[in-house]
């Protein structure tokens, strides 16, 4: 059976082949036509599937034979009662179908309709995943061609990637990494930015900045929103109060206003190599008053890809390779 049926599937896909390239050298003149005729070659072919899987299966292909003559012979009154006592022609249901006497009972065994049935959905849906396969091999790659580009300006800009858990606070937690790692710590410069007791009491609870750093990062941005909200609120679609609190309680993913407001608050430049390769740089306003040895370890790195992770956008951590 897995060999015929992998016959049909083949011969399906070249008859398909064939009526395509029928389609479309059809003119408008002759496109009735073509499809007619390609309407009954997809039905032949069907036709014979069924017939070849009938076979396979034991089943009578023959057509069951037409009923015998049943009318009376000539000369014998229509009301008379045959030899053996039967029911006059004219009483029998036209529906009902009998074999001929002289015919053996195999020749009138009807075709399995539910094997048939059978058949014909799994030529069916043969087509569809065969269509499925061909529609899916001409879709655009988003994911392998991201992670491609990625990769490659990873190399040339000679960088290394962290991963992240993508649970909304992905833009959260690698920079919350990359100021631990630097040694810049998640308390800001007290010059830039006066701390809420709420935000000062989450960053003293992190056990770990890079598992649960994210909170003390998210309440910093917050409060640098705030604190600057003439900066800020002009780009909201809501409330300040409703958004800033989303940043500190909620894993609503951070963009474009929460780095620049982290990078204002922690003194930091933040690049972000983006989903096509190109690479976008958030200043934090004042590098000036930093040492050279400071201002190295004030470039945070982020990766921002849009198609790689199922949920959607998402943020890995980049480092200098060693």
């Amino acid at each position: 059976m897995d060999e015929l049926l992998a016959k049909h599937r083949k011969e399906q896909k070249d008859l398909q082949g064939r009526i395509t390239q029928k389609k479309k050298s059809a003119t408008k003149k002759t496109r009735k036509g073509v499809n007619d005729e390609c309407e009954q070659m997809q039905r032949d072919l069907t036709e014979r599937h069924q017939t070849e899987i009938a076979e396979l299966n034991g089943e009578s292909t023959e057509p069951v034979e037409a009923l015998e003559d049943l009318s009376l012979e000539d000369g014998a009154p229509a009301d008379e009662p045959n030899e053996d006592k039967t029911t006059a022609p004219s009483e029998i249901d036209s529906n009902t179908q009998a074999p001929s006497e002289s015919e053996p009972a195999g020749r009138t065994k009807k075709p399995n309709r539910a094997k048939a049935r059978l058949a014909r959905r799994a030529a069916e849906q043969v087509a569809m995943s065969e269509a499925a396969a061909e529609e899916a091999k001409n879709q655009t790659n988003y994911r392998g061609n991201e992670q491609g580009v990625m990769d490659a300006a990873f190399k040339k800009l000679g960088l290394k990637e962290v991963e992240v858990t993508p649970d909304g606070h992905c833009l959260y937690s690698a920079i919350a990494k990359q100021l631990d790692d630097s040694g810049l710590g998640l308390r800001p410069d007290p010059s830039r930015i006066v701390l809420q007791p709420t935000s000062q009491t989450r960053i003293d609870t992190v056990t770990s900045a890079q598992h649960d750093g994210y909170r003390a990062v998210r309440a910093v941005a917050a409060d640098y929103i705030v604190e600057h909200k003439d900066d800020f609120e002009a780009f909201m679609e809501e409330p300040l109060d409703v958004y800033t609190r989303k940043i500190k309680l909620t894993a609503e993913w951070g963009g474009q206003l929460e780095i620049q407001a982290i990078a204002r608050a922690y003194g930091v430049v933040i690049n972000i190599v983006q989903s096509d390769g190109r690479q976008e740089k958030i200043e934090c306003g004042d590098m000036d008053s930093f040492d050279e040895e400071d201002k190295a370890k004030r470039v945070l790195w982020l990766a921002y890809y849009r198609h790689t992770y199922g949920l959607g956008e998402h943020y890995n951590a980049l480092v200098k390779q060693s």
